[in-house]
């Protein structure tokens, strides 16, 4: 709201040349008593800034101000942002010199995401870097390499195991898994959308194929699903490296015009063990956000434990999101653990809590957050994308039309690299 109500405005005027439009929204005061500072961001990470003390903007106008942004990469080879600050000169009433009145970032080039292309690792010892799979124990289908050993449970398709250099990435006795639920939210209560979207609250997928190939030097599982419940099909796809990358790709078809609620989100889950408490990643930050409620978190690359994630609504729900990912890692206190990518900018969170214990039901229960209890796990959740919050109302209304996720064909591709 804060960010909303500023009143200080930057838009674009001619970004490759530097050149911004500064807007002074105030009736009865020019710009004069602020500074504004700059930074251009280079993946992420500062890379030039700079600081206007003089601004002269009158009230209701528009001005048009240069910056020496420098050098900038038109041909997506990085992604290059500009983050713009306008700050007190002086102190006013409680606001102390220094205080941020308003702020905006704009990119100043067009974000393109990595190639989904899964290679092996060429600098590794050939003879020792082969991919073995082994499809002959009675339960699982075992994949291994010199640092790695997956298995999925040849019963419903699901990754079960994911270890690297001996450290499990996958909580024991849990699952990589598709997820199409939340814990819902006050808004979700109010609209009845705990009912409206049950169906999608852990429905039943019933295995129909799994085949499995070694293809140069790279293990290709796939696993098909009928999903009876919501009227559609499910696909995945794993591809695996000689490293241990795995490049997951989960692909839902809807049954045309079949008559199925919307769903609140699309994607994966896959509780890790509790150790797992180190985050970074570039994207929107450094607190939660969601599709229709991101305006105030700029692009950048920030550093989080687990533990912070978690806030504590007077009511335990939904909570911890982050969009507009580039890049996510998680890592234990080794620095072990696992980086994502994916196809398009995309959603994740990790908890120390599991969607059903934030989940009270089909009844609002009003239990209090501080009691339910942590689980010994970080639940990690990758979307391709999530409905978003709503906030017109909390009685009936829900997310607007384009922050919705409808009933519709998805597809998400990612890529889970080992970090070490």
């Amino acid at each position: 709201v804060g960010h909303i109500y500023q009143n200080i405005w930057v838009t674009p005027a001619d970004l490759k040349n530097g050149e911004i439009n500064v807007y002074n929204e105030n009736f009865f005061r020019d710009l004069s008593a602020y500074y504004m500072e700059w930074t251009v961001l280079k993946n992420g990470k500062p890379a030039r800034s700079g600081r206007i003390e003089d601004i002269k903007v009158a009230p209701q106008q528009t001005a048009k101000m240069k910056l020496n942004v420098g050098d900038v990469c038109q041909k997506g080879c990085c992604e290059f942002l500009l983050n713009v600050a306008f700050k007190l000169k002086n102190a006013e009433g409680l606001l102390e010199a220094g205080y941020t009145v308003a702020t905006e970032q704009l990119a100043l080039n067009e974000y393109k995401a990595p190639s989904m292309e899964l290679k092996n690792v060429e600098h590794m010892n050939v003879a020792q870097a082969q991919t073995v799979l082994n499809e002959s124990d009675r339960n699982y289908l075992i994949v291994t390499g010199e640092n790695f050993r997956i298995e999925f449970n040849k019963h419903n398709g699901f990754m079960n195991m994911y270890r690297v250099n001996g450290t499990d990435m996958i909580q024991d006795g849990e699952q990589l898994k598709p997820n199409f639920w939340r814990a819902p939210t006050d808004n979700d209560y109010g609209a009845g959308l705990q009912r409206r979207y049950r169906a999608w609250n852990n429905p039943e997928m019933k295995r129909e194929s799994m085949t499995q190939r070694l293809e140069n030097n790279q293990v290709i599982v796939e696993v098909a699903y009928d999903m009876p419940s919501v009227s559609g099909k499910l696909n995945m796809t794993y591809v695996i490296n000689n490293a241990g990358a795995v490049k997951v790709t989960q692909k839902f078809t809807a049954t045309k015009d079949a008559k199925v609620s919307n769903m609140f989100r699309f994607g994966m889950k896959m509780p890790m063990p509790s150790e797992f408490e180190n985050i970074e990643f570039y994207g929107r930050g450094p607190i939660e956000n969601y599709i229709d409620r991101n305006n105030c978190t700029d692009l950048g690359i920030y550093n989080q434990k687990v533990d912070e994630q978690f806030y504590s609504y007077i009511r335990p729900q939904e909570n911890g999101n982050k969009t507009d990912i580039r890049w996510w890692t998680l890592t234990n206190a080794a620095g072990k653990g696992i980086k994502v990518v994916a196809e398009a900018p995309f959603s994740a969170s990790a908890l120390h809590y599991t969607i059903e214990s934030l989940d009270e039901g089909m009844h609002k229960m009003n239990g209090h957050s501080p009691e339910v209890e942590k689980a010994d796990l970080t639940n990690f959740c990758i979307d391709k994308l999530q409905m978003g919050l709503g906030c017109e109302d909390s009685w009936g209304r829900i997310a607007r039309p384009e922050y919705q996720v409808p009933y519709a064909d998805y597809e998400f591709t990612f890529i889970m690299t080992p970090v070490k």
